[in-house]
């Protein structure tokens, strides 16, 4: 430690440093620590001067991390992670209670999370749980969380990812929206399609009722947040794209039911991820474990309910057995 502090102009630096690289911008970090921005930069420019090397290029619009950079604010991150956890474990000794974060999508906390918060309260009664919400498409890096639900491609995978299931996609709607549907007036009327956003738009093509003409799309809702897509489909509104691992519980109680019985096994993987820079405590990793099981144990009642839907089948050729 005497060593370390004659290489730095003060230890007030590393989290000038941490600030900026994390937000890539003098500005933002200046913000984030109550100082003016001239007083993070002349910092920064007398730690570049102490060390005798670049720690950053000024780019347009901001500040990127020269090699050296990168090589120290690696080294910065893993250590104010591993004081950061030891902080909450302290904090959790003297209070019981351990908090976790966990970086996931409005609608999985609303239609997934929500209906068993009291389940996962019995299992884990010392945990304070809290959450980064994110509208719309989950994805981004994981930055002051414990764990992330994203869908990686098997190329990301890493030490860090741990699997749920494939990403399973099917049409869903209520049971009323089925019913008009199946009468000569409702196929005449043709389908309301409920879309999240320009990437999602035409999702119904992929399914063969559409592909083949037997159904058609006559009108189209479209929403931002995904958690209110699902909404939309549980009052009624139309036919929605349903990820199964969001949806299975409404599948499983009748509240949505399979608009055909099809599904679509992509080459994404639903993954809880933790950040590599953070060590998992015993919690977090028992958290993890339970939202995994709860997760297949959703998808194996949706089998046996929906047998037609072949999931059993189609997942196992993934190489996930159900049990």
């Amino acid at each position: 430690m005497p060593n370390l502090r004659r290489k730095l102009p003060s230890a007030n630096a590393l989290f000038v440093f941490e600030a900026a690289a994390r937000c890539g911008n003098f500005t933002r970090a200046a913000q984030e620590l109550y100082v003016s921005q001239p007083a993070v930069s002349r910092m920064l420019a007398r730690m570049e001067d102490h060390l005798g090397v670049q720690l950053f290029e000024r780019v347009r619009g901001g500040i990127e991390l020269t090699e050296n950079g990168r090589i120290l604010y690696r080294k910065i991150s893993e250590g104010f992670g591993g004081i950061e956890d030891a902080l909450r474990e302290i904090e959790a000794r003297a209070t019981g209670v351990e908090a976790v974060t966990l970086s996931v999508s409005t609608a999985f906390t609303t239609h997934w999370l929500m209906p068993r918060l009291n389940r996962l309260k019995q299992a884990f009664p010392s945990i304070d749980l809290r959450f980064q919400l994110i509208s719309g498409r989950i994805g981004g890096p994981l930055v002051d969380v414990d764990l992330g639900m994203r869908f990686l491609r098997e190329e990301e995978f890493d030490a860090n990812s741990a699997l749920v299931m494939p990403e399973t996609l099917l049409p869903i709607c209520n049971q009323r929206y089925y019913a008009q549907m199946q009468q000569e007036a409702g196929r005449e009327k043709g389908d309301t399609v409920i879309v999240m956003d320009d990437e999602e738009r035409g999702w119904h093509e992929r399914f063969t009722a559409f592909a083949e003409h037997r159904r058609r799309a006559a009108n189209m809702l479209s929403f931002n947040d995904y958690s209110i897509v699902v909404q939309a489909a549980l009052l009624g509104q139309g036919i929605a794209l349903g990820w199964l691992n969001v949806v299975a519980r409404w599948l499983c109680e009748g509240a949505l039911v399979p608009a055909e019985n099809e599904i679509i096994v992509t080459n994404r993987r639903f993954c809880i991820v933790a950040p590599p820079n953070r060590p998992m405590r015993p919690v977090v990793a028992s958290l993890r474990d339970w939202i995994i099981e709860e997760t297949r144990a959703d998808i194996r009642s949706v089998d046996r309910t929906h047998p037609a839907l072949g999931i059993r089948a189609a997942l196992k050729k993934t190489g996930l057995a159900l049990g």
